[in-house]
């Protein structure tokens, strides 16, 4: 007997079959994939903190080359050399902080919960980084990233992500002329924390002056760059308690 595909039932229980048979596909792959996403995910965070440290792979004044997936979580091991646990009064370590989604974390604080903040110490030449994750809103969505500051809280290096930011504007957010202009930049104002601005009226184009806590802004990514003071500041507010004692040394 033959079926009729013109009828409108027909078409229901077709479309019904495929959603199943394709959902049933995608959970399969889902599932039979999570491990390796896991494992690109971490190696990505374990590239960024590198990467913001001074650790990476570049190989010209342009470039934002990270340390390859193969050699990285070796790398990670060797300059990262603890990793801490910040909640309330309470510090721990856990040798996988910088798995810790901050996300979360900032929501949790600005609720006024206790904050489970991940920072990690590395060491470079001889000299320490402190290295913390970031979290803030883009124009479209979100952006992070990480910072490595010294005892002093000048900036060692930073590095900056989006999720869906303007190509060409703010986007660039993670291109490297723009990340480092942060190098060198001291997020303290005297002994106040004041972050570090990403401001349109600059008068320092070039970046030459490290002590006005101001980076020269993204042509046309007023809002981004905005987003990006804002994460820089609210981020490290919540460490400012531990910021302190090391910078007290």
């Amino acid at each position: 007997m033959a079926v009729n595909t013109d009828k409108n039932s027909y078409t229901v229980i077709f479309a019904a079959v495929m959603v199943v048979i394709v959902g049933s596909i995608l959970a399969f792959m889902s599932s039979s994939l999570k491990d390796r996403i896991t494992e690109n995910e971490r190696f990505e965070k374990q590239q960024n903190i590198l990467y913001a440290m001074g650790v990476n792979d570049n190989v010209d004044e342009g470039s934002v080359n990270f340390v390859s997936t193969d050699k990285v979580e070796g790398e990670f091991k060797s300059y990262i050399k603890e990793q801490l646990v910040i909640e309330g009064d309470k510090i721990t370590e856990n040798d996988e902080a910088y798995l810790i989604d901050m996300k979360k974390q900032m929501a949790l604080a600005a609720k006024g919960e206790t904050a489970k903040l991940p920072l990690m110490i590395g060491e470079k030449d001889g000299k320490k980084y402190y290295i913390i994750p970031m979290y803030g809103k883009g124009l479209w969505d979100a952006i992070w990233g990480f910072i490595a500051l010294d005892d002093k809280m000048i900036v060692q290096g930073v590095y900056f992500d989006h999720k869906g930011e303007t190509p060409g504007l703010g986007a660039n957010i993670k291109q490297r002329y723009f990340m480092d202009d942060f190098t060198g930049e001291s997020i303290l104002k005297g002994t106040e924390y004041a972050g570090i601005a990403v401001a349109k009226g600059n008068n320092d184009p070039l970046n030459n002056t490290k002590d006005d806590n101001e980076v020269d802004a993204l042509a046309g990514a007023t809002i981004t760059g905005n987003g990006v003071a804002a994460m820089i500041k609210e981020s490290l507010n919540l460490y400012k308690d531990y910021l302190q004692t090391v910078s007290a040394k």
